[in-house]
């Protein structure tokens, strides 16, 4: 049995994405650890980590949509839009109508301006090192959905905002549009990501997890499955799904496909056409 697992972290504010891996890796060294969407150092929130073999299912997870409780001070707004950065301009604090208008200006398909000072690589240099090493950055504003968002609260400086938001929106730059729409300026002083697609901090798994739970995880980011003959198994371990060995599908759709043997989860593969390809497995090698 290979390292082939799916993990739903609780990251804590003031360390690194990164940094928030290393009881994983202690747990699984040796073994390849990568999450599927970074938070902020000052962040807090739900990560996906997947290991091993489970690493190059990366696709299923990379694009889903998330949730955050984002709280905005006015007034000031820092050049990294969080509270980790030097104050560059104040203004005026929005009226509750200003803010309610501006936050409906963004729902929908926006254009936005990511941070300069974010991990987006600009000519082969991620944009917060060009800015520390004193470039300058143009940073090209991309489509972005924001499917939701609703005031918590307001004391007439500090809100609370619930969005639902797609995959690549910062929420630093909304907490800067919405601030300037609204004849203000604004920046993050907290940010919890609680959901990621079909998860939440009901399904935190802590640094390990069973094979039978992570099955149940890429299950709701894969709905279909093929159903394998287990005298077909060698091969497929050597990298060969045989058609004919296929016992059942539950689909004829180019996607992926969660392969079983024996109601046991052996691996994901990828239709394309008429061809079957073995993205990754929780058994590698001879038997």
């Amino acid at each position: 049995m290979s390292d082939f697992s799916v993990l739903i972290l609780d990251k804590k504010p003031g360390e690194t994405s990164f940094k928030s891996l290393n009881e994983v890796k202690r747990c699984h060294k040796g073994s390849k650890v990568g999450h599927t969407g970074t938070l902020d150092k000052f962040a807090t929130g739900i990560m996906v980590v997947l290991t091993g073999e489970a690493t190059k299912l990366n696709p299923l997870f990379s694009g889903m949509d998330k949730k955050y409780k984002a709280t905005i001070k006015f007034g000031t707004q820092t050049d990294t839009l969080d509270p980790e950065g030097e104050i560059i301009y104040q203004a005026e604090k929005p009226t509750l109508e200003e803010l309610n208008k501006s936050i409906k200006k963004y729902i929908g398909d926006i254009k936005q301006v990511p941070p300069e000072y974010s991990a987006i690589h600009v000519n082969g240099k991620r944009a917060y090192e060009r800015i520390r090493s004193g470039e300058e950055v143009v940073m090209a504003e991309r489509d972005v959905t924001i499917y939701n968002s609703s005031l918590i609260s307001f004391d007439g400086e500090v809100a609370v905002l619930d969005t639902h938001v797609s995959k690549g929106t910062y929420i630093r730059s909304l907490a800067r549009d919405i601030a300037i729409s609204a004849s203000s300026r604004g920046y993050l002083t907290a940010l919890d990501r609680y959901e990621v697609g079909p998860y939440s901090r009901a399904d935190i798994t802590g640094p390990t997890n069973t094979l039978e739970n992570t099955h149940e995880l890429i299950k709701r980011v894969c709905k279909e499955e093929l159903i394998l003959d287990k005298n077909y198994k060698k091969k497929a371990i050597n990298g060969f799904l045989d058609k004919k060995g296929i016992i059942f599908s539950s689909s004829n759709e180019d996607t992926y496909y969660r392969i079983l043997i024996d109601d046991l989860l052996f691996g994901v593969a990828l239709k394309e056409g008429s061809r079957y390809s073995i993205i990754a497995l929780t058994e590698r090698g001879n038997t």
